[in-house]
């Protein structure tokens, strides 16, 4: 067994409950704490003497200096495996055109499958290596990373089986997510209908016997696929065995609820949410996901975090970092912004990067400082937690710990 410690605050987020809203008086913080583990997973989290002298014969790894420590992030909605850039594309969208005037012109998500299909799997497993290393660097352990710019059976399974790669070479959990139904792409001979079906009888067969995704997402949107036939795909994916998430809300209402009556793990976006939808959502176990990037990047209002919590629904929030809408891709900087404009509490922001958005990826063995659960955590030179979302992102980690050792 190892202790590391003592460090001046453990914020454990142990006896947080998975939905709605909470206040700073809840969090549980150990002063002078430490973290005593068993291999890979924590053993007990408490005082760091009394630990120290309680356990005879295990390492001890002092920490220097102030420090705090908190479990590590978890980013569950990216889109880091794609080719290419889209600067111009912002550029455009700032000097006040429309997105349908940037896709004519050449920009748009068609743009990016038209790179990353161009895109070799040496120069695509480089620049998402180089991605994941800047995640990890922020405190991210976790991981999910979509496909979507390939968008046919050969260049889904390419990106697919980078992500599979990437997951060889990295610490970090890599959770890989099929988003074949991204939207119909412009060399498809057939409409959308024709095109779900090409992706439920070519697409997920392959992903299932190669094992490259458990989960598929879709984009429901008035750009891309609509209600009912986005409703009809979730189901027969659903019947193939995988889990489920869908791009809802975030032009037009309406999909988050199709998100819940179909049971997807989460619904992502919810910009465009009305509150009647916003009460549908809490009384289910969809989670909620806030993706405060796409609504920087795109200059558009944010996902109605505080309704959603007040109603008592399970938020999340996470990077959607893409070449596109979310270009930042730091989770930190925009969980902040997103505290200030819809007034989180710190509890509800270290919430939803962590034990909140685990459970929107299928996985409770992390997100809390707690007895039995992954030793993934994070820690930052600091005498104050509260430093974190206060510098907007600036404040850099110290170290990042996975299955108990720093990386």
């Amino acid at each position: 067994m190892k202790l590391i410690g003592p460090f001046k605050q453990v914020v454990t987020l142990a006896n947080l409950p998975l939905r709605g809203k909470l206040s700073d008086e809840q969090l549980e913080i150990i002063v002078d704490g430490g973290i005593l583990m068993n291999n890979d997973k924590i053993q007990q989290v408490g005082n760091f003497e009394r630990l120290k002298s309680e356990n005879q014969n295990i390492e001890v790894e002092t920490v220097e200096g102030e420090q705090i420590v908190l479990p590590a992030f978890v980013d569950s909605h990216t889109h880091i495996c794609f080719g290419g850039n889209r600067a111009n594309d912002f550029a455009m969208r700032n000097a006040g055109k429309t997105y349908l005037e940037i896709a004519e012109s050449g920009g748009g998500i068609w743009s990016s499958v038209q790179h990353t299909r161009n895109a070799s799997e040496k120069e695509l497993l480089k620049t998402l290596l180089e991605r994941i290393d800047f995640l990890i660097s922020l405190g991210i352990t976790t991981i999910e990373v979509k496909s979507g710019y390939g968008l046919d059976v050969e260049n889904e399974l390419k990106m697919l089986r980078i992500i599979k790669k990437a997951q060889e070479q990295t610490k970090a959990t890599l959770v890989p997510t099929c988003l074949s139904a991204h939207l119909k792409p412009r060399d498809f001979d057939g409409n959308n209908e024709e095109y779900l079906q090409y992706i439920l009888t070519e697409i997920l067969p392959k992903v299932k016997d190669e094992s490259l995704a458990k989960r598929v997402d879709i984009f429901i949107e008035k750009s891309a696929f609509q209600p009912e036939e986005s409703k009809d795909f979730l189901l027969k994916t659903k019947d193939l065995g995988f889990e489920i998430t869908v791009h809802a809300d975030q032009f037009t209402p309406g999909s988050s609820r199709i998100a819940v009556e179909v049971g997807a793990k989460s619904a992502d976006h919810l910009e465009a949410t009305v509150d009647e939808d916003i009460d549908f959502l809490a009384k289910s176990d969809t989670v909620a996901t806030a993706l405060p990037g796409a609504s920087l990047g795109l200059g558009e209002k944010f996902t109605p975090a505080r309704k959603l919590l007040d109603a008592g629904a399970i938020v999340a929030i996470a990077s959607d970092w893409n070449p596109g809408s979310a270009p930042m891709g730091n989770l930190i900087a925009q969980a902040s912004i997103l505290a200030t404009y819809e007034k989180l509490t710190t509890a509800e922001v270290l919430a939803g990067i962590t034990f909140r958005s685990a459970f929107a990826l299928g996985l409770e063995d992390r997100g809390r400082l707690k007895s039995g659960l992954k030793a993934d955590f994070v820690t930052f030179k600091t005498n104050n937690f509260q430093n974190i979302l206060y510098n907007q992102g600036s404040l850099n980690a110290e170290s990042i710990y996975i299955n108990g050792n720093t990386i």
